[in-house]
């Protein structure tokens, strides 16, 4: 359906940004990480313009002189590109302690699904695709988090960072899908009807302060179910934000 209008009255007060870490193809899985973690970035519409956008942007000018600089996890991680600063263990120490305060005063909630797919294939010798899983479970907990906003009859954008065209086709029917309670899995019943969800696809160089964030919790996530005793400073910095929405499956 072709909507001309948009009724702003209905537009939900929270933003959503989605995005993962690691592969969720079962055929071959890297045995140095053998995770899929999916997150949900949820923001208040008002903290997001009025904190995250200018810290963010106050962010990359002190290190980069301009604010077009993608924050994503891999590059930072690998020194890659604009982050060749990083190689410099004084520079790279001030940015991670800046990047650090930025995530820890975001007024922000998660939801997180983190599967372990070496453990999944052992428990189930078909199973479904980490990907459907994790979305799953993610809009399961978006629910209560909407609810608990008083967000019931919103319209609600759910923003993911693109893949490709066919990949963001199969994601965006596995959405409506969802969306529409046509995906029973025999788990659980969850009416998501009460909400009008819409999926947006975005390009990394969108350049979105959601897709960032989301990028920069989404490997952490992961790290942890990996190795959850092992040291992960990110993690210990977003854990607060997840509560009752984390999901470790299985």
């Amino acid at each position: 359906m072709v909507r001309t209008r948009i009724d702003k009255d209905r537009l939900s007060d929270l933003v959503v940004y989605a995005d993962e870490s690691g592969d969720h193809g079962m055929v071959s899985i890297d045995k140095n990480y053998p995770v899929f973690a999916l997150v949900f970035f949820i923001m208040h519409r008002e903290d997001y313009l009025n904190q995250l956008n200018p810290d963010f942007q106050r962010l990359k000018f002190s290190y980069w002189g301009h604010d077009q600089v993608v924050l994503h996890e891999r590059e930072i991680r690998k020194k890659l590109g604009p982050f060749s600063i990083l190689s410099d263990p004084q520079v790279e120490a001030e940015f991670m302690r800046d990047l650090t305060d930025v995530i820890d005063r975001t007024q922000m909630e998660l939801c997180v699904s983190a599967i372990n797919k070496e453990k999944l294939l052992k428990k189930y010798p078909t199973p479904w695709n980490p990907y459907e899983i994790s979305l799953h479970f993610c809009m399961e907990r978006l629910l209560t988090c909407l609810r608990g906003h008083g967000q019931e009859g919103k319209r609600v954008f759910v923003v993911f960072e693109s893949r490709g065209k066919n990949e963001d086709n199969d994601l965006e029917l596995a959405f409506r899908r969802i969306a529409a309670n046509q995906n029973s899995w025999g788990w659980r019943s969850t009416d998501f009807s009460e909400f009008d969800f819409e999926p947006v696809f975005a390009k990394k160089d969108a350049n979105a302060a959601g897709l960032q964030m989301a990028d920069l919790i989404a490997r952490p996530c992961g790290l942890h179910v990996l190795r959850p005793s092992g040291t992960n400073r990110a993690w210990d910095t977003v854990r607060s934000k997840i509560g009752s929405r984390w999901k470790n499956f299985p």
